[in-house]
């Protein structure tokens, strides 16, 4: 996949970081923050898209992936409040309680283009599916409005698969053509067991077209 990005170089103190975002907006996407369940809902491109950028971050280490989805159109289901999303490895650096001073100082920032390997991220995706007891997970937390995803290369994969099969078969569930949303897939068991127990954290990934739903046609019809 090829994705169109905006690149910024913004500095804290001493440190340079790398921050990309979409190059335009995923406005029909949208994420819920409502522990411990939170809920992504998007169409086929802002589904697609999360997809390509997942795997983007699987490869890079030093770059931090911010994915602004609080300002597009709010959806007409699911409660909670609408947040962000930030994508990145540990060493990239990111501290979350820094992040609204490294937002502030993004400016304009580049174009960008780059693209994705999807053999590689499913090849990827595999290593982690098949390594059940010692696999990297996804350290999560919310803070000023955004939800951090904190990882590796393996697990940022199989993240990046649960959301192009959501893309790819979320159309073809019956009721999206009228509005209804579908629940396509979850990340939970990539998910970090929430401290001191209690009910684990999810996020379910759902598919729905945007209004008016008279535009939306259910492959093969």
């Amino acid at each position: 996949m090829e994705l169109r990005l905006r690149q910024f170089r913004p500095r804290t103190g001493p440190h340079e970081h790398r921050v990309v975002q979409p190059g335009r907006p995923l406005r029909h996407t949208s994420l819920r923050d409502q522990a411990p369940f939170g809920m992504l809902m998007g169409d086929h491109d802002g589904l697609s898209r999360l997809a390509g950028l997942f795997s983007f971050a699987a490869c890079s280490r030093h770059t931090i992936v911010h994915v602004p989805l609080r300002d597009g159109a709010p959806p007409d289901e699911g409660c909670g409040e609408l947040v962000d999303l930030v994508v990145a490895h540990s060493e990239a650096g990111l501290r979350p309680s820094k992040w609204p001073e490294l937002r502030r100082s993004l400016g304009r920032g580049t174009p960008l283009t780059a693209r994705t390997d999807e053999a590689r991220t499913e090849r990827h995706a595999r290593a982690w599916l098949e390594r059940p007891y010692d696999r990297g997970l996804l350290r999560h937390t919310t803070h000023a409005r955004t939800y951090f995803l904190i990882g590796d290369r393996e697990v940022f994969s199989y993240a990046a698969t649960a959301f192009a099969y959501a893309a790819g078969w979320g159309p073809r569930h019956k009721g999206v053509a009228e509005g209804k949303s579908a629940f396509m897939a979850s990340l939970q068991h990539e998910l970090e067991p929430t401290r001191g127990g209690g009910h684990p954290s999810e996020v379910l990934i759902c598919f729905k077209p945007y209004p008016p739903y008279a535009h939306f046609k259910r492959p093969g019809h």
